[in-house]
């Protein structure tokens, strides 16, 4: 495969990163709960549900537009449509001004950026085997999340430097209604839309189907009730979607509430915060990085089992941290350990996949990891909201990583240079 394709497939992470570094965890999901509900811990409550109800929608309708989606052979218009819808709800949200009389707006538009984010995910995660040759697969995945949390770091910081800490925003905009805050919305809707371009002219999409769309939605359909009929034979996969739906879960839940962790546990400002998440995709763009050779040496299970060893090791010491300053350190040791975790369950998935069924077994990763994930986030609010301190949050997402571990140990692990299970 071209390096082209290669370096714009890894580009498009680096463009959709800044939708869930400034808006889903350290920038937005903060000024919502602290200026736009008013309160840290009730508004981190109502962000709560707003991430889960929109998880549930994906768990819904994504196998099915993954399973139309192999029988069409293409993935580019899908992945433009989502992307599309996800810019334009996140520029809207530049509307959403301080106040309660806000907050219905801000989360419906919330839903739909985060609904069109993660069906846009389906499709371009289950593209890579399209860049990436079988023995490469955990170096290109490796790469894609290391240049997102790279792009999420770069996005961030400029929205530090030029809108939330200058006296003078840059952009001619002000500080009247917290817009310097709110333009970071529009500042990550024309990150989103720019660094994806080269995607939709560099790599490659198969030929589209002769078949009509009814005829699309009946053969999708028929192919995933073949799928869910046939389920024995594809042991492997459901056991692995059992168990990165429990690890995936903790760590969407971590990336919802990372901020409001920090600025309610922690009372760290907004600028705080922002540096804390600048310092955090530093580490975690290292580990993705890093550990990416050695998904492909010694496959990505037993990567996926050393990431949440340490994370676990890391979130378990900072639920007894009382000083801020040790807190910062000890997140970023648990951060260097988020980004393989990712990297290395992108390329499991990939390669327990049978062929010409990725996008639909990607849905089904999806389908799986939101039926939890919408869970992860209203356990953390309640949780939160029982005991009255997040601390009770964070060990929600702790149990969510330890029993994904120990499903994935049932997990036949894949050789890193040969074909998927599944196909075997």
């Amino acid at each position: 495969m071209s390096r082209p394709a290669i370096a714009s497939w890894c580009l498009y992470d680096w463009a959709s990163s800044a939708f869930n570094t400034v808006i889903g965890t350290f920038i937005f999901s903060v000024y919502f709960a602290q200026a736009v509900y008013g309160d840290t811990t009730e508004g981190s409550v109502v962000w709560g549900y707003a991430i889960g109800g929109a998880g549930l929608a994906v768990a819904l309708v994504g196998p099915l537009l993954g399973a139309i989606a192999d029988q069409s052979g293409r993935r580019k218009p899908w992945i433009a449509g989502f992307t599309a819808l996800c810019i334009v709800a996140t520029a809207f949200l530049y509307l959403v001004e301080p106040g309660r009389a806000f907050v219905f707006i801000a989360v419906v538009l919330v839903v739909i950026a985060t609904i069109a984010f993660e069906l846009g995910s389906i499709f371009y995660n289950a593209s890579l085997q399209v860049v990436a040759p079988r023995d490469k697969l955990g170096r290109v995945s490796g790469c894609g999340w290391s240049l997102g949390y790279f792009g999420g770091l770069c996005c961030l910081g400029l929205a530090l430097v030029g809108l939330v800490q200058p006296d003078v925003p840059w952009f001619g905009f002000g500080t009247d209604a917290a817009q310097q805050i709110r333009a970071t919305a529009l500042l990550t809707a024309v990150w989103f839309g720019l660094f994806s371009i080269p995607y939709f002219f560099f790599v490659p999409d198969s030929h589209k189907s002769s078949q009509s769309v009814g005829q699309l939605f009946i053969s999708g359909l028929g192919q995933l009730c073949a799928t869910i009929r046939d389920v024995r034979r594809h042991g492997p996969i459901v056991i692995f979607l059992i168990a990165s739906a429990l690890y995936r879960d903790g760590l969407a839940t971590l990336f919802a509430f990372g901020g409001l962790y920090a600025a309610g546990v922690y009372l760290m400002d907004i600028e705080e915060i922002m540096i804390f998440a600048i310092a955090l995709n530093v580490t975690a763009g290292l580990g993705a990085l890093s550990f990416a050779w050695f998904d492909d040496r010694f496959g990505s299970k037993d990567m996926i089992l050393a990431s949440l060893a340490g994370l676990l090791f890391f979130g378990f010491v900072i639920l007894f941290v009382d000083d801020q300053q040790i807190f910062f350190w000890l997140a970023l040791g648990l951060g260097f350990f988020v980004g393989p975790t990712q990297s290395a369950s992108r390329s499991l998935m990939t390669r327990l996949s049978p062929d010409a069924m990725e996008t639909e077994m990607f849905g089904l990763y999806a389908m799986t990891g939101k039926s939890a994930a919408f869970l992860g986030p209203i356990f953390y609010a309640v949780a939160t909201d029982f005991f009255g301190t997040q601390r009770a949050g964070l060990v929600t997402i702790l149990a969510a990583w330890l029993l994904g571990g120990l499903f994935l140990f049932f997990v036949p692990a894949p050789r890193p240079n040969g074909g998927s299970v599944a196909s075997r």
